[in-house]
């Protein structure tokens, strides 16, 4: 493991507060009422106040709950890269701490989705749905081509140097994607998307994809809850710097049908492909059909 050395631009949250677990605080926001709840789970490189304003939508019909893993967002350092027991034990006993009651509704997106997946191996009776948001699955280099395999894809994956040069584009690209939130909370998602923190704990949690997707095959598969699984088509810009168009291809054709299967897994489960997004912006510029299928997946959990 490396040390995620963080701790000397660590940021004030703009709103939410802290929960100790295991001797380290761990940022939590929640909002609305009722049950089942509703917990997302970010993607590398990703803050829970990211997902605020679908966070806010969702609490209008049900509890919401944002977090951050340690060694990421607001919550205090960790070693990084964890194992997924770590980061779901974690989890677990957040909520638990918090007096939210299972069992929830996992909404992940990217690499959230293992996760989630790890949650339902250990906890499969907290788990009363999920929502896929183009999210981590563990047989994804079995449907997409060689060249853009996990192990690849950490290959590829950005030097600290690179994203140091690209923060100025960083910041404004996260200030427009959250020009709809209150300006505290914007500039306060700004300043950690262009942090050392930020560049650092996205790094080392992108590194152990093909570490994570052994960790999951070694346990069961998804439980058979209601699933929506969501898969944006659109070329994610990043994407396109670094593959051909003949490998774009494959990765879309390959999750299309992975996220299918998954769907298909399970008794109530449904796919939705978007082809209006991509996987960075899917929560911004569909925020209306991530929000419908969370309300989706609550109504039929809650008839199961």
């Amino acid at each position: 493991m490396t040390a995620n050395s963080t701790s000397s631009d660590q940021l004030t949250p703009p709103l939410g507060g802290f929960q100790e677990i295991n001797g380290r605080r761990i940022f939590v926001h929640r909002s609305g009422s009722g049950g089942p709840a509703v917990v997302f789970l970010p993607g590398a490189s990703a803050v829970g106040l990211d997902y605020f304003g679908i966070q806010q939508q969702v609490s209008r019909f049900s509890t919401a709950v944002v977090y951050d893993r340690a060694g990421t967002g607001y919550s205090d350092p960790a070693p990084l890269p964890r194992t997924a027991a770590e980061v779901v034990t974690e989890l677990h006993e957040l909520l638990h701490a918090q007096g939210i009651a299972g069992p929830y509704v996992l909404v992940a997106h990217s690499l959230g989705g293992g996760y989630a997946h790890r949650f339902a191996q250990l906890y499969p009776q907290d788990v009363a749905g999920l929502v896929w948001l183009d999210a981590f699955h563990r047989d994804w280099d079995d449907f997409v081509p060689p060249e853009a395999s996990l192990a690849a894809g950490e290959q590829m994956a950005p030097t600290a140097e690179q994203l140091q040069q690209a923060l100025p584009f960083m910041r404004g690209f996260v200030a427009e994607m959250l020009a709809d939130y209150p300006e505290h909370v914007r500039q306060s998602l700004v300043e950690y998307h262009v942090s050392e923190r930020w560049i650092h704990a996205g790094i080392a949690e992108r590194a152990s994809m093909s570490a994570l997707a052994d960790e999951l095959r070694a346990g069961p598969d998804i439980p058979d809850v209601p699933l929506i699984a969501l898969t944006p088509l659109a070329v994610d810009p990043a994407q396109q710097a670094l593959m051909s168009e003949e490998t774009l291809r494959g990765i879309h054709e390959g999750k299309t049908r992975l996220y299918e299967a998954l769907a298909n897994s399970v008794s109530h489960g449904e796919h939705r492909i978007l082809p209006d997004t991509n996987h960075s912006q899917l929560c911004f510029e569909r925020a209306d059909a991530v929000v419908q299928a969370i309300r989706d997946v609550v109504d039929r959990a809650t008839r199961s």
